[in-house]
């Protein structure tokens, strides 16, 4: 299984980047007047903290900008095709297809 370091890695390097995966935008964000600041927000996000990172693996933030409250999250898929999750078992290398998704929190 791969390590806490090697998966917060991974995500941090996908979400600043938004190479290695698809970045998804839910309706709200795609036509909203913040989304140039809130892509950048996502990108440049390093306030993790116990309470939005339990497990310590940078997959998950909240963002506020103009006092609108956004949301982004990292699911993993087995591939592209997004059809099955992806399991971070025991001796399994970390092969993730990495999925962002960024949104209002009103939407989640």
């Amino acid at each position: 299984m791969e390590t806490k370091d090697t998966i917060q890695y991974k995500n941090d390097a996908f979400r600043k980047t938004f190479i290695g995966g698809k970045v998804m935008l839910t309706s709200g964000v795609q036509n909203d007047d913040n989304l140039d600041k809130v892509i950048q927000a996502v990108k440049s996000f390093d306030k993790f903290t116990e309470d939005n990172d339990p497990y310590q693996e940078h997959d998950f933030g909240k963002i506020t900008i103009n006092g609108e409250d956004y949301f982004w999250k990292i699911d993993y898929y087995e591939n592209s095709n997004c059809k099955y999750g992806f399991s971070f078992e025991e001796g399994k290398a970390d092969t993730a297809f990495r999925v962002l998704t960024i949104m209002l929190a009103d939407e989640y």
